[in-house]
C-alpha cells in the first residue's frame, strides 16, 4: 500500500509543533515556573493541546476550529493572569 509523503510526515510535523509550542510556552512564561508553577503548567498544557489540534486533520465539522479558538482565548487568559499576579 502506497502512502503519500504528507501522510508519512504528519506525525513528525505534529511532534515538531508540540516541541515548538513547549519552547514558546517556556519562553513566554519566563519566571512563571518559579513563582507560579500551576499557572505555568496550565499554559504548557493548553499550548500542547493547541499544537495537537493543529496537527489533527481539519475535517471535524467545525468543532476543531472552535476548540482552537477556545484554547487561544484560554492561553491568553492564563498569560494575563500570570501578569496580573506579578503586579499585585
Amino acid at each position: 500500500m502506497k502512502t503519500s509523503l504528507l501522510s508519512r510526515l504528519t506525525p513528525w510535523l505534529g511532534g515538531a509543533l508540540v516541541a515548538a509550542a513547549i519552547m514558546a510556552s517556556i519562553d513566554l512564561n519566563r519566571g512563571a515556573l518559579a513563582d507560579q508553577p500551576l499557572m505555568h503548567r496550565a499554559h504548557v498544557t493548553l499550548t500542547e493541546a493547541k499544537a495537537q489540534l493543529l496537527a489533527a486533520t481539519p475535517d471535524k465539522g467545525g468543532h476543531r476550529a472552535k476548540a482552537l479558538k477556545h484554547l487561544e482565548k484560554a492561553i491568553s487568559e492564563v498569560e494575563k493572569g500570570i501578569e496580573f499576579d506579578r503586579k499585585h
